[in-house]
């Protein structure tokens, strides 16, 4: 049977934890989990009341420790963020974008593990989110590798074709039209 114990200061910090705005529901629930036990009532009771698993009321008394309230409060999955890291990402992520070319997230990464960086194209992407940078898709063409002496040559035999018109015996939607006519009865 796990019950927890305080002492007067003990309970009168956990009650003034109780009553502050920064908690989130689950959080009071945990801090009113405690304030029962300390009551006495028994696990299944409080679980009842509460609405939870008896499970999850022994593992939060488990894990509760009167000295340090921060155990009633939930902690992010994973480690913690590791902000000297970001900070690297981020400036080297600035410096290769400053550069005078167009990058794909791909690109990106590789370039970054040239400085001792490793991030996946999808962190990448979301680094490039938080910085703000506005991407777009590279067009797909082949203008850069045209002779622009031979696309004038045919822009003007195309400018000439257009103003000759169609060709006489031509089938154009237009002299079509009077062949397509149905006649009802």
């Amino acid at each position: 049977m796990i019950r927890v114990t305080l002492t007067d200061p003990e309970r009168a910090a956990v009650q003034a934890l109780r009553r502050d705005a920064t908690l989130r529901p689950a959080e009071r629930d945990r801090v009113e989990m405690v304030l029962l036990s300390a009551a006495g009532w028994t696990v299944p009771a409080i679980a009842q009341h509460l609405g939870y698993c008896a499970a999850t009321v022994r593992t939060v008394l488990k894990q509760f420790i009167p000295t340090d309230l921060t155990t009633l409060q939930r902690r992010r999955p994973g480690p913690p963020k590791d902000w000297a890291h970001a900070e690297r990402v981020t400036a080297a992520l600035n410096r290769r974008l400053d550069e005078p070319r167009t990058w794909t997230a791909r690109q990106l990464a590789h370039a970054l593990q040239e400085e001792g960086i490793q991030l996946s194209t999808r962190q990448t992407r979301k680094y490039l989110k938080r910085l703000g940078a506005n991407w777009r898709r590279t067009a797909r063409t082949l203008k850069h590798k045209q002779n622009p002496a031979q696309v004038a040559q045919a822009q003007r035999k195309l400018a000439h074709l257009e103003k000759r018109g169609p060709r006489a015996g031509s089938s154009s939607p237009t002299s079509m039209s009077a062949a397509l006519v149905r006649v009802f009865p």
